[in-house]
């Protein structure tokens, strides 16, 4: 099977690095050692990654099942990942993968370097890295992966070759996790949509009940909000659900990491960690907080997605637009709030909704945020305004 089959949606940007792979062994310009893969969130930037460093290390363009497999598993010798749990990359990381990345590949044919969220690097770290970009040892090739390429510093851009994904369709993401994750096609369908295409958001609907649990609760909530009482409580309730939603993510990574690393330090489960252990033991801790910090925001802005996806949906009603809808199991309540206020109204929610995420990147209490934005989504019905 080619390591190329579980991808979806993006054909062109797969046509060039397989030629680049066919071409890894020769001096073609196809081939290049500096690479920027660009595009929106959840449209596989990183599963293409991955896919282009196996054809590259196997030295086969469609890639060899043995490499494939260690790859996935992030443990092949001459693949290097450069990730954060955090909000920036540091330059102290990207100082011991340069290091890694002049030494010759061990058992492949190119040692490759996947950095993810490029555009996480601060611009000290980003100049830091503007040399290997420019000349990277011979078998050595950098693929780095960010939103667009506005979100990395030009001297960078200029040292790469930059390939731009689009989105893929509701039908080719369903399409992928009937192929791959044996889902039923209707719930599929359903995952794709309500994921917007984000390919593993669509990935969690389809698999976890909870994470349908919670999106359907999420957008609920956010149809009742009939008063600024309601918006502080709703507020409320969509921290802990966007909580439950990071603990289900991290959880089970945490105690698996925990496992490893004292089987790693050889120590028995239970066994007591003894003084001169403690150190690495809370750098793990430290590191699993920040990542806790991490997904609580995903958490927080996947909410403020789907909101998003609810109220374009009640606008799309208000216009009688014939434009297809994310959230059309929600069709009825959807048309009793498009009917409680004026398309004005709905595109200010729509504009409060991208305030709140600005404002939470920009690090005001998620709390504060959540409310001001759900004041603005406040509807009164028609009852509810002759009562008053």
């Amino acid at each position: 099977m080619s390591v190329w089959n579980e991808l979806t949606g993006q054909d062109q940007a797969i046509a060039v690095f397989r030629s680049a792979a066919e071409a890894a062994g020769g001096d073609s310009q196809q081939m290049t050692h500096s690479w920027l893969i660009t595009g929106p969130p959840g449209s596989g930037r990183s599963n293409l990654a991955y896919a282009f460093a196996t054809a590259l290390i196997s030295g086969d363009p469609d890639g060899d099942a043995t490499t494939r497999i260690q790859v996935e598993a992030r443990s092949h010798p001459d693949l290097h990942v450069l990730a954060t749990e955090g909000v920036i990359i540091k330059r102290d990381d990207v100082r011991e993968i340069v290091r890694r990345s002049h030494y010759a590949p061990s058992v492949g044919r190119h040692r490759v370097i996947i950095v993810e969220d490029a555009d996480r690097m601060t611009e000290q770290t980003s100049n830091f890295l503007l040399k290997e970009l420019e000349e990277p040892p011979e078998r050595t090739v950098w693929i780095l992966c960010a939103p667009s390429e506005a979100d990395l510093i030009p001297t960078i851009r200029s040292r790469v070759r930059t390939v731009r994904l689009q989105m893929p369709s509701v039908a080719e993401v369903a399409a992928l996790l009937v192929r791959r994750d044996g889902v039923d096609p209707d719930l599929a369908e359903r995952s794709a949509r309500e994921a917007q295409c984000h390919i593993g958001m669509a990935h969690r609907l389809a698999t976890s009940e909870e994470a349908r649990s919670r999106r359907a609760e999420t957008l609920r909530l956010a149809l009742g909000v009939r008063s600024a009482a309601t918006a502080v409580s709703t507020a409320a309730r969509f921290l802990e659900i966007a909580g439950d939603d990071a603990k289900a993510i991290t959880e089970l990574r945490d105690a698996e990491e925990r496992a490893h690393a004292l089987h790693s330090l050889g120590l028995a489960p239970g066994q007591a960690v003894p003084p001169a252990l403690r150190p690495q033991l809370k750098a793990l801790e430290d590191d699993q907080k920040r990542r806790a910090t991490r997904s609580l925001r995903d958490g927080i802005d996947r909410i403020l997605v789907d909101l998003a996806s609810l109220y374009r949906d009640i606008l799309l009603i208000q216009l009688a637009a014939d434009v297809d809808l994310v959230n059309r199991e929600l069709l009825e309540p959807m048309r009793r709030a498009a009917a409680s206020a004026t398309p004005a109204r709905t595109l200010a929610t729509l504009d409060a909704i991208q305030e709140a995420r600005e404002r939470i990147e920009g690090n005001v209490q998620p709390a504060l945020a959540l409310e001001a934005m759900l004041v603005s989504a406040i509807r009164t019905t028609t009852t509810e305004r002759g009562a008053a």
